[in-house]
């Protein structure tokens, strides 16, 4: 593999001197960019989108090659795992994913295995192998998974849910049959984690996208354990560098503390917490990624800098901070909007990185 020519990225998320702060985002391959929405028409729909390694390097690579940021994020699904379990995943337009088998059965939970990524996961290790090449260096490669709870929550709901009625019924009234859903499919995050490391990927990310709806006992009960768990086992060196892991759950702000103790070395913040005060919480025991509002990108461009300009501002002086949005980008944002954010954090956040 080629030498890394920018690697801000993996230097901020191991808190070392950076020249300025990386920025990357989170959905920044998507629906807002025209040129997404041409290849994903020329693929036919999403799901053949995301199994075509070809196509999914393609839409990869498009954020990158318009606004110049700082790392690449492996273009796929959080639910691609539980669709490699057998479960049947498709999309329905305008209403998202549904599974055709969704767990409901008791023989159909103790029945659950872990995968084999090299096998049934093996188009998005293939991508993984193409987008490193395509890439030939220029920024790091993050891969990803969902975390076990999130994609429990879509396993035993069988889509979408407003108010998680049927797995929260699950996880109080069957905690035993919870917990299997999540040994199992902590089990497949790690091998499928690892097995991204081994195709290429040079830092991944946990999507915790549901932890935030638990209650505190529920959350430090059926989701950070197995958060910890998947940290863990990570593989954590390739290529001679070390394998940075960042953890991200919606919501998540209250548990901070405790998610900066799991052993990732950074922590994802949604837009609800302030990024200076995090800081204060977690001192250096992790770096922090986020946490614009995704919402501001609709304000104009003089706006998106001014508000960008002040969570820079509060993360204050030093390494450790990864600019992204609290969430993913909205598919409904300008993208004028999206390149005077990066270039506002690429310019300004250099005054923050220079010795005094």
């Amino acid at each position: 593999m080629p030498s890394l020519q920018n690697d801000r990225l993996l230097r901020a998320l191991l808190r070392q001197p950076v020249d300025r702060t990386p920025i990357w985002l989170m959905r920044q391959a998507g629906r807002y960019l025209p040129e997404y929405r041409e290849t994903r028409r020329r693929a036919g729909s999403f799901l053949a989108l995301c199994k075509d390694p070809a196509l999914a390097t393609e839409v990869t690579l498009q954020p990158i090659a318009r606004f110049g940021l700082d790392a690449a994020i492996l273009f796929s699904d959080i639910l691609t795992v539980p669709d490699a379990m057998g479960l049947g995943l498709y999309f329905v337009e305008g209403e998202g994913p549904k599974f055709e088998r969704p767990l409901r059965s008791e023989w159909e939970i103790r029945n659950l295995s872990a995968p084999d990524p090299t096998v049934e996961l093996a188009y998005v290790l293939d991508a993984v192998r193409q987008i490193r090449r395509a890439l030939d260096g220029s920024v790091p490669l993050i891969g990803f998974s969902g975390s076990p709870w999130t994609l429990a929550c879509y396993m035993v709901e069988g889509g979408a849910s407003e108010d998680y009625r049927t797995v929260k019924t699950l996880l109080y009234t069957r905690p035993d049959l919870m917990h299997r859903i999540l040994e199992v499919t902590t089990q497949a995050v790690i091998d499928y984690l690892n097995a991204q490391i081994e195709a290429g990927a040079q830092a991944v990310m946990l999507f915790d996208s549901w932890g935030g709806v638990l209650a505190e006992e529920a959350f430090k009960t059926f989701s950070l354990p197995y958060l910890a768990r998947i940290v863990s086992g990570l593989r954590r060196e390739a290529e001679g560098r070390i394998v940075p892991s960042i953890v991200f759950t919606k919501g998540g702000g209250v548990w901070l503390e405790d998610l900066a103790s799991i052993g990732a070395d950074a922590v994802g913040l949604d837009w609800t917490m302030d990024i200076g005060r995090a800081r204060t919480l977690v001192g250096d025991r992790v770096a922090l990624q986020g946490n614009l509002d995704p919402a501001i990108l609709f304000a104009p461009p003089d706006v998106v800098v001014r508000e960008a300009c002040k969570v820079l501002e509060a993360f204050g002086h030093g390494s450790g901070h990864v600019f992204n949005l609290g969430h993913g980008i909205s598919q409904h944002t300008p993208p004028e909007h999206v390149a005077a954010l990066v270039h506002a954090v690429q310019t300004e956040s250099v005054k923050y990185h220079q010795k005094a």
